[in-house]
């Protein structure tokens, strides 16, 4: 059994210790022709699902205004209306868009953007503050993201902002907030029983940030739902399969990412948890710091998730057990880069 909350960083905001991923309830929208969203959604199930959370003791939602082009923030608004002060909103500026077109239309790191920024998101969210304020852009250089501090302290002084940090997979970009930042408090990064992120968790450990683990359940992988054959329709994502989504080639599950989820099943659900909720206890286990946020579209998939926080991190001996399967895969994958590869014998062409 674990702790259901943790510290939201160096804050003093205290939130539990599984969030809920709201990138997948914001529907469609698209950079031109290719899809940023996952798919149609069912705004009032969705709504149903952040309400479900809520009352299963998931207090921490994570969105963007980016998401659904604004679509997103109006639907998380929407279902904590009258709930407001039971959860910890988390959203993030820097990529601007047009929310009637529903199209992103290019990063925005100035200043100004972001005092116009934060008051838009108030508005969609309809809510007077915001508690967790996230930079978007993962890899915008050292300098430009120092130009922000100012800005940002001052939206905590005038308090539309509690907190803040910064979503990135880089930990060089992570420690200038962790260490110029007076009221940063978390990263947000990729953490999961496929990825793992050492030098980010070192950087959170080092400035008493929490870290919020995107990705934890490896985009639906982990799950247990898709397989060789599954196929995702071609306005998810996922289906299209861009280059910085790993987990997916084609609009297909990755076969390398499947045989590492084989290989760990056994080790994630030997007591008697599902397969995702295995993958949440690893995180747990890896670090006190970590608040997974796996994306939520149902009032199932809400359940199921937050049912791991009354089984908190996975065991000791599950999670050794976890670590030797995939360094056994990583072995056997160095192995196979240096076996000769010999050429195909060149076959005489034959002739009239």
């Amino acid at each position: 059994m674990g702790e259901s909350t943790r510290p939201l960083g160096r804050s003093g905001i205290e939130v539990s210790a599984l969030g809920m991923g709201c990138w997948a309830i914001a529907g469609p929208w698209a950079e031109g022709q290719i899809p940023l969203g996952w798919g149609a959604v069912d705004d009032e199930e969705s709504i149903r699902a952040v309400r479900r959370a809520l009352e299963c003791g998931v207090t921490l939602f994570d969105t963007a205004d980016t998401y659904g082009a604004g679509h997103g923030e109006r639907v998380l608004g929407r279902a904590l209306n009258g709930r407001r002060d039971e959860a910890v909103i988390a959203t993030k500026w820097g990529y601007t868009f047009d929310e009637g077109a529903r199209q992103a239309t290019g990063p925005d790191a100035s200043p100004a953007y972001l005092r116009r920024a934060v008051r838009e998101s108030l508005r969609r969210l309809d809510t007077d503050r915001i508690d967790l304020y996230q930079l978007h852009l993962a890899d915008l250089p050292v300098p430009r993201a120092q130009d922000l501090i100012g800005a940002l302290e001052d939206l905590v002084a005038d308090g539309l902002v509690r907190a803040y940090g910064w979503s990135t997979d880089r930990a060089d970009r992570a420690a200038v907030f962790g260490h110029d930042a007076p009221h940063a408090a978390a990263v947000q990064h990729s953490l999961s029983v496929l990825r793992d992120a050492p030098d980010l968790l070192s950087v959170c450990d080092k400035y008493d940030l929490a870290s919020i683990s995107c990705g934890p359940l490896g985009m639906g992988l982990l799950t247990g739902k898709y397989h060789a054959a599954s196929t995702l329709p071609h306005d998810d994502v996922r289906g299209m399969a861009s280059g910085w989504l790993e987990w997916f080639r084609r609009g297909r599950p990755a076969p390398e990412w499947l045989r590492r989820v084989h290989a760990v099943r056994a080790a994630l659900t030997a007591d008697g948890r599902t397969l995702a909720q295995g993958a949440l206890g690893w995180i747990w286990a890896r670090s006190d710091r970590t608040i997974p946020i796996p994306g939520c579209r149902t009032v199932a998939q809400v359940e199921e998730n937050a049912a791991a926080l009354a089984l908190g991190p996975l065991a000791p001996d599950h999670f050794a057990e976890v670590e030797r399967q995939l360094a056994a895969l990583r072995s056997a994958a160095l192995r196979e880069a240096d076996r000769p590869h010999w050429p195909s014998p060149v076959l005489p062409i034959a002739r009239p």
